[in-house]
């Protein structure tokens, strides 16, 4: 945990179809429930100049959209939105909930785009300066599952017009990240009906609030 912040970050990660939106809900209630000042935000996005980016990175175009300048503007809204809310919540004391992070640049431009990790750790390094989630929350199911529930919803977006095979990608990358840092990651399993789903959570939400208090 960076030594500057008093407050807690969790982050909630996951392919299409998750159920991401509900259970982030879900877990703001459960922290406030417990006198929790919680902050909920999302990426890319979170503030006014990056939500215009995240308009620009997900909505479908015809002019292709080469990786690298997906990646860069990834991390120029994840640099405002760290500046202007992440960090000055955390160091009032405030529990920031973020619905995906850098793990989502890993899972989708590295796993998913085939980009080399290495640019995508110095962007992370430049821009984070050692400032990490202290929980992730991974939901995870299989992708024709997810991918079904997502197109129940609305037109799809730049990223959702991707074929299985992207999500497949995206979801072992996910995957392989959490073996990599399992005291940081829960995975959760979304497949289930919402209630067990966030039986699961509440969980592990009561564990890391134990091991924190």
């Amino acid at each position: 945990m960076n030594t500057q912040k008093s407050g807690r970050f969790i982050t909630i990660e996951g392919i299409e179809g998750v159920g991401k939106t509900t259970n982030i809900e879900f877990v703001r209630q459960w922290l406030a429930e417990r006198g929790i000042e919680v902050i909920m935000t999302r990426e890319p996005g979170g503030t006014p100049l990056a939500e215009e980016l995240r308009a620009l990175l997900l909505s479908p175009r015809d002019e292709e959209v080469s990786h690298d300048t997906e990646l860069l503007l990834m991390f120029a809204a994840r640099a405002q939105h760290l500046n202007q809310v992440i960090k000055p919540a955390l160091q009032r004391g405030a529990w920031v909930l973020c619905d995906r992070f850098t793990d989502a640049t890993y899972a989708y431009q590295g796993g998913g785009r085939g980009l080399d990790t290495t640019p995508i750790e110095t962007l992370e390094q430049l821009v984070q300066q050692g400032l990490n989630p202290d929980l992730t929350l991974l939901l995870d199911l299989p992708v024709e599952v997810g991918l079904q529930r997502a197109n129940q919803r609305s037109a799809p977006d730049r990223f959702e017009q991707e074929k299985q095979a992207f999500f497949e990608r995206v979801r072992a990358a996910y995957l392989e990240r959490a073996q990599n840092a399992p005291q940081r990651f829960r995975i959760i399993d979304a497949e289930p009906a919402l209630a067990q789903v966030q039986r699961q959570i509440a969980t592990v939400l009561g564990e890391f609030l134990e091991a924190h208090r």
